[in-house]
């Protein structure tokens, strides 16, 4: 959405841009969870009564199985499902994404993501949503992929500091930081010899973003939690079971 803003008599309209949320999930979803409480969070957060929720699972090379779960699981929920593709030959998929009003975003190699989404536009139609006010939302590396950097292992199971997010929020993301043992360490082995700092969840807690503002972390299963990490070290954050 966009405000008009005009101060004195004879100013002209200015238009300022009021930025959607990002939901993002250290781990969880509806490949994780029966209904998922998560999934359900990042639908009710959209604007339209039934929102059209587009799928990317680039990062998974766009496997089969996990394009039909997501047909499977969020056809029993209010909303319009559809999956963009981009292994293969696509079909105006920066378009489709840039008309979504919730974006939804698998996990698998954050930085092949970035890379193919940077190919074809979608790293642009996805700001573009955002910015008319669209939901983005994603599990592991569809969560690393709004930050400015992140913790992944897209190139090695050891795990490695990423540069190269899309920078719609500030600072770094950590998934899975109870799931996979060497998540807490290097992560906060990387902040303190200076990788931006930034913010890790749990498997099953997720990021609430209004716009670039931390607004909560959000949890579907009681324990699951979100930690502020800098180079002092890590500060457990509240979480709201849904």
């Amino acid at each position: 959405g966009r405000i008009l803003c005009a101060f004195g008599p004879t100013a002209l309209p200015t238009i300022v841009a009021v930025a959607g949320h990002v939901v993002a999930m250290g781990g969880g979803g509806f490949l994780a969870e029966r209904d998922s409480p998560l999934d359900a969070f990042v639908l009710s957060l959209a604007r339209r009564t039934r929102p059209r929720v587009v799928f990317l699972g680039t990062a998974g090379g766009d496997n089969p199985a996990v394009l039909a779960a997501f047909y499977e699981a969020f056809a029993r929920r209010d909303c319009e499902p559809a999956v963009v593709r981009l292994h293969g030959v696509p079909e105006q998929p920066a378009e489709v994404v840039a008309r979504a009003d919730v974006v939804y975003v698998g996990g698998g190699n954050t930085a092949n993501l970035l890379a193919v989404w940077r190919l074809h536009g979608i790293d642009r139609a996805v700001r573009e949503a955002w910015e008319r006010g669209a939901v983005l939302g994603g599990v592991s590396a569809g969560a690393n992929c709004w930050f400015e950097a992140c913790v992944t292992d897209s190139f090695s199971a050891a795990l490695d500091g990423l540069r190269d997010g899309l920078g719609l929020l500030a600072g770094s993301f950590c998934p899975h930081y109870d799931g996979e043992e060497r998540r807490r360490p290097v992560y906060r082995e990387l902040v303190a010899r200076g990788f931006p700092g930034g913010l890790a969840c749990d498997d099953f807690a997720a990021a609430w973003y209004e716009d670039t503002e931390l607004r909560e972390v959000v949890a579907s299963r009681p324990g699951a939690r979100g930690y502020r990490v800098t180079a002092a070290g890590e500060e457990p954050l509240e979480s709201r079971l849904l």
